[in-house]
This record gives C-alpha cells, sequence and structure tokens, in this order.
C-alpha cells in the first residue's frame, strides 16, 4: 500500500463518519480511528469565544470598534484575489521539519510550484506538503503544531 493509497483511505474515513476502521493485508495492518478530530474541533471552537469577553471588556467607547467592521469587509474584498493553500489530510500542522529548525515559509517569501511549505503528520508519518501554485505568502492562517482537518485553509497566497 503506497502513500497515496493509505491518504485516500484516511480522506474516506474522515468524510464517511465512521469512528474506526481497520485494515489488513499481507504487508501492512492500518486501523485508523477518526474519534480524535471532534474533539480537537470543540477545543479549537472554545478558544475564540474566551477571547471574545477579554477583547471586548478594554474598549473604552463604541467608536473603536465602529472602524474594524469597516476594515473586514474591505480585508475580505483584497482576499478574493488571493489563492488558499489547503490541506489535503487530516493531522498535526508543523511549520518547520523540527523545532530548531528555520519554518518552511514565512509571510513575505517568494513560493515555487512544488515547494515544501509545511508539514502534516498524520498516523506518526511526516508527509510535506508541497505547493501547487507560485506565489508571495501573504498569511499564515494555521498555528505551529495545530490540529488541522482535510481541506483545512493553511496560507493565503498572492499569485502575482
Amino acid at each position: 500500500m503506497n502513500k497515496k493509497e493509505i491518504e485516500e483511505l484516511i480522506k474516506f474515513v474522515s468524510k464517511s463518519g465512521v469512528s474506526e476502521v481497520s485494515l489488513e493485508t499481507d504487508s501492512v495492518k492500518i486501523t485508523i480511528k477518526n474519534a480524535a478530530p471532534r474533539v480537537i474541533e470543540q477545543v479549537v471552537t472554545a478558544a475564540p469565544m474566551m477571547q471574545m469577553p477579554m477583547q471586548a471588556a478594554p474598549a473604552p467607547a463604541p467608536v473603536a470598534a465602529a472602524p474594524a467592521p469597516a476594515a473586514a469587509p474591505a480585508a475580505s474584498k483584497d482576499e478574493s484575489k488571493y489563492i488558499t493553500v489547503k490541506s489535503p489530510m487530516i493531522g498535526t500542522f508543523y511549520r518547520a521539519s523540527s523545532p530548531d529548525k528555520p519554518n518552511f515559509v514565512n509571510v513575505g517569501d517568494e513560493i515555487k510550484a512544488g515547494q515544501v511549505v509545511c508539514i502534516i503528520e498524520a498516523m506518526k508519518l511526516f508527509n510535506e506538503i508541497e505547493s501547487e501554485i507560485s506565489g508571495r505568502i501573504v498569511k499564515v492562517l494555521v498555528d505551529n503544531s495545530s490540529p488541522v482537518e482535510y481541506d483545512q485553509p493553511l496560507f493565503l497566497v498572492d499569485p502575482s
């Protein structure tokens, strides 16, 4: 069983809603458990809720809050010209090959198609994720060592 077949199996299991799948052949034995990502999602969604009251408390005047919503639609219009690099699998996102090494890419870096932009660890396998496009990294959307879902946006790239 090659890497591509394993990735397809992981995608299938994550989409199907099955909690566990075991597959055994003459040379390979694989067990995929799908219960962990649901717990991770609850942790991720709880973090923004905790931050919201902290941000709302120090605001002394509603005037300071008015420019932020005006800037958000302008930013989303600007982001429409960017291309999103998405996660091809479920796993843990790493910006560097090890903690003592530099990040593969940073905001402002020029990248080429086929260049490694991050690593996603899935089932104790470290998968190098390559960019499918050339351009400049505008934004990193995921924190280092964070869990990611299939098709989750990782980077915004300006192709121009």
